[in-house]
This record gives C-alpha cells, sequence and structure tokens, in this order.
C-alpha cells in the first residue's frame, strides 16, 4: 500500500487574509469575526501557496486508484469566521475536504494525528511548534511570485539544517569557512544526521516513483552554498539515505536568487534569514527557523 504525502496549510498561507488580519490587530477578535461573517460569499484572493497546492492537489489526476496527496486546513480562525475560506475553496474547486478550526489557538497539535509531512503557515510560533515535535514546516514569507509557466510542481531546499542537520553549520558559524572546509573534507565518507525536511523529501520521492522518470510532475533541486571540496559529504549523504535530487546547485555563497528563478522553484526551504529574503524577490520562499541560524 502506498503512503499518502499530506501537507497541511493555513488559512492565511493558502488565501490572502491581509485585510481582515489588519481588522484583527487593530480591532479585535469581535471586529474580525463581523467582517468575515458579513464577507462570507466574498471569494479571497490566492495566497503564497494557492498555485503550489493547486499543483500539488492536480497530482491526484495523474495516478489511478486511491489518492495519494491530500491538502489538510489548519486555520486559528473559529469554524464560524473559516466558512469564507471553505468557502473559497469551493469556489476555486480546490479538493480540501479536512480542516481544523482552532478559534484562535494554535492549530500545530493537529498536524501529528492528521499524519502530516509539511507544515506551512505565515505564523512563525507555529512553525516552531511544529518543527520541535518532528515535523517538516516553513512559515511562508509574502513574494506574489507563482511559477506559473509548468504544470510541474518543483520544490528547492537548501542544504544544511533544512534537509540535513546543522553540525556541520555549527563548525562555520563557530569556526570560519576553512574549519568548515577542512572538517567536511575530513568527513566526507560519514553521512550527515537528517534535518527536519529529510522526511518530506522522502515522502516526495516515495510519490515521484509512481511516475516513470520523463513523466513525473514532480521535480526537486538542493540549491546550496556549499562548493567542492564540502560537495562529497552531501552527496554520500543523499546516496547513503537511497534518496536522489534531481538538480543540485553548489554556489559556494553566491547570490541563489538568481538560480531559484532559473530552475523555476514554486517554493524554496531555507533556514537563513537574510538568504530567504533574497529568494523572495524571485519565488516563493519558506523560512525555516531551525538551526543554529535561528539560535
Amino acid at each position: 500500500m502506498h503512503e499518502k504525502l499530506v501537507v497541511a496549510i493555513s488559512s492565511r498561507a493558502l488565501f490572502n487574509l491581509d485585510n481582515s488580519h489588519k481588522v484583527f490587530e487593530s480591532d479585535g477578535l469581535e471586529a474580525y469575526s463581523r467582517y468575515q461573517i458579513e464577507r462570507e460569499e466574498k471569494v479571497l484572493e490566492p495566497g503564497d501557496a494557492f498555485h503550489m497546492v493547486k499543483k500539488l492537489l492536480s497530482i491526484n489526476d495523474l495516478i489511478e486508484g486511491p489518492e495519494r496527496v491530500e491538502v489538510i486546513l489548519l486555520s486559528r480562525n473559529s469554524a464560524d469566521t473559516g466558512l469564507r475560506v471553505f468557502n473559497s475553496i469551493k469556489h476555486y474547486d480546490l479538493s480540501i475536504t479536512r480542516a481544523a478550526f482552532t478559534g484562535g489557538q494554535s492549530p500545530y497539535r493537529y498536524i501529528a494525528p492528521f499524519n502530516c509531512h509539511l507544515f506551512l503557515s505565515t505564523n512563525a510560533d507555529d512553525v516552531r511548534h511544529a518543527l520541535s515535535h518532528g515535523i517538516a514546516a516553513a512559515t511562508l514569507m509574502p513574494s506574489n511570485k507563482e511559477n506559473l509557466e509548468s504544470p510541474e510542481l518543483r520544490f528547492a531546499f537548501d542544504g544544511d539544517a533544512v534537509l540535513f542537520s546543522d553540525e556541520a553549520e555549527k563548525i562555520y558559524k563557530n569556526e570560519g569557512l576553512q574549519a568548515f572546509t577542512a572538517s567536511e573534507v575530513a568527513a566526507a565518507k560519514k553521512p550527515l544526521s537528517g534535518g527536519p525536511f529529510k522526511s518530506f523529501l522522502a515522502a516526495l520521492q516515495n510519490l515521484q516513483g509512481e511516475f516513470a522518470e520523463d513523466q513525473c510532475p514532480i521535480r526537486t533541486a538542493l540549491v546550496t552554498a556549499r562548493s567542492a571540496p564540502a560537495h562529497e559529504r552531501v552527496i554520500r549523504t543523499l546516496r547513503a539515505w537511497n534518496i536522489r535530487i534531481d538538480e543540485s546547485l553548489f554556489l559556494g555563497g553566491m547570490d541563489k536568487g538568481a538560480f531559484l528563478k532559473a530552475y523555476g522553484a514554486d517554493v524554496f526551504f531555507d533556514d537563513q534569514p537574510s538568504h530567504c529574503e533574497s529568494a523572495q524577490q524571485h519565488v516563493a520562499t519558506g523560512h525555516v527557523p531551525h538551526g543554529v541560524a535561528n539560535a
């Protein structure tokens, strides 16, 4: 039996709720509730993760049998104020049927019962809670840069502290590039420990395995500041995990944004805030608040 890929997403990541959120911040919960209920028949505009979600759900149309991808809505709205969100889901014909409306509380505690592989939100605290419980999670940063050119779904990942642990990054932060390079060369044949996105990448590869290589609707890329000779440990780590990445970019500290645009990423995940700020000018970007860079 094939495992289903399950992605949890917040309502503010799926739809543009900026105006609603401004009402909440300026006038409080009661005004926000009234605002949403009065507009529950008014369709919400797509948010930063909307097109990625649409591409993700369309994969089910390509596979016979049970659905292999599911998207769960996790929202701090109440069911009452969340009706506008579900009406918008219906309008856009998104096959999202399961949801948790938590009435202002953090929804992270429902990620595990839903068996989610990934949680995307605009709330950094909720993302940190998810990461602390072993779930791949990222804070979506405003971008409005969606890859609409291709029906193919393209994920891009940073390496250290995202796919891999931050063990090597700690050496770089504490001792500098020369010590980092020497350490990685010495440990080239010792696989790195897994980072928070290892299990999500494995689930993606499992889904990719349903398709012939030239017909796969999902593509993955490693986009890392590493360069030779620190590349070898990364390659050997992925080999030890039995995980294949479609493209690997070893940039040696060059700005990642232009490369992510050239690759056509639907979303890029990185732990470094400065890298995320650069990337969001070109592609939808998820900040992973994990590891030494976010200590």
